[in-house]
């Protein structure tokens, strides 16, 4: 036991009953489960079998909606990845829900709150191939796989005679989808790779300046029940308060853009002492085009600069910008 804010006393979870870490169950979401629950035992000094971490099919797990290749916006976007975990938690079948918070929307459901993030991996993406090393290489014409419209966007704003086709999967599926020859390039968050030590695949990271990350890659949420008061303390004591700095900025820009998995849509913040430096960039669907600004301020201020930049980006970009505008 220990004390809560106030004198109140937290109880520990133990082995008779133990603490519920709802996850997805691909191997990264494991791995991002897996360090939660290190994180809790170390700073509790609790044991492993205090924690129980709870595997929950999603709709974007449905290996028949992945297998066929159709793209995202056809299946559900928002909610895709989260609605059944949040779910389990409103039920209480589950007490904490770990999530990548690039999948995470804006808002949660009433009752819910995501205000824990672990420290923040590698935020690039990776270029992913068998035959080449970077996007520069591949040749006329070549056929590269993603889902992601923001990659999308982004490859044919700077190579327009590329072919993209629809390509999803864990790692594996990825690579063997390559080795059949399915697409020649493909892309992954270099966060993923890192996480899953995870060495051996050919990939490269793409520096920022030349394909910025999608908004809050790289970083770990955790998302819990509003009226839990013992997981809230216990959440507090592994907070990575630069992480959150960073991702209240990125995620107020993603608000205010209405940002969903159908909007081609990056930005990073970074720290420089007080300061907050962000980055954001909006392109057309079809990557005919890309608007791209920064702001920087103070740190405290980052959500309100995240807002800022989304309205100066949006001004910019006029009436019929993005398909859904």
């Amino acid at each position: 036991m220990s004390r809560l804010n106030g004198g109140m006393t937290l109880t520990h979870p133990t082995p008779a009953e133990p603490l519920k870490i709802g996850t997805r169950g691909s191997p990264l979401a494991l791995a991002q489960a897996h360090e939660t629950r290190r994180r809790l035992m170390a700073a509790f000094d609790l044991p492993k079998a205090a924690f129980e971490i709870v595997v929950i099919k999603t709709t974007g797990d449905d290996r028949t909606l992945i297998d066929a290749d159709r793209p995202l916006k056809e299946i559900g976007n928002k909610g895709l990845f989260t609605k059944e975990i949040e779910e389990a938690m409103l039920d209480r079948s589950i007490d904490i829900a770990v999530h990548s918070m690039k999948d995470m929307p804006v808002e949660q459901p009433d009752g819910l709150v995501l205000d824990t993030y672990l420290p923040r991996e590698d935020p690039r993406d990776a270029f992913v191939s068998l035959k080449y090393n970077s996007i520069a290489d591949l040749p006329q014409g070549a056929v590269v796989g993603t889902s992601s419209l923001r990659r999308k966007a982004q490859l044919l704003n700077h190579r327009p005679d590329l072919t993209i086709v629809e390509f999803r999967g864990n790692v594996q599926t990825r690579l063997k989808k390559l080795g059949d020859g399915v697409a020649e390039a493909t892309f992954l968050a270099q966060a993923g790779l890192n996480r899953m030590n995870m060495d051996d695949v050919p990939a490269t990271a793409i520096p920022t300046e030349a394909m910025l990350n999608a908004v809050a890659q790289g970083a770990i949420g955790i998302e819990r029940r509003t009226d839990d008061a013992r997981v809230e303390q216990m959440l507090a004591a592994i907070h990575d308060t630069p992480t959150g700095q960073r991702l209240a900025a990125e995620r107020a820009f993603l608000g205010a853009l209405d940002g969903s998995c159908e909007t081609p849509i990056a930005g990073l913040a970074t720290l420089d002492g007080d300061t907050l430096h962000l980055r954001g960039e909006i392109l057309r669907t079809d990557g005919s085009e890309a608007l791209d600004d920064k702001i920087s301020g103070p740190i405290a201020d980052g959500a309100a600069l995240g807002r800022t930049l989304a309205e100066r980006l949006l001004a910019r970009a006029g009436d019929g910008f993005f398909d859904w505008k």
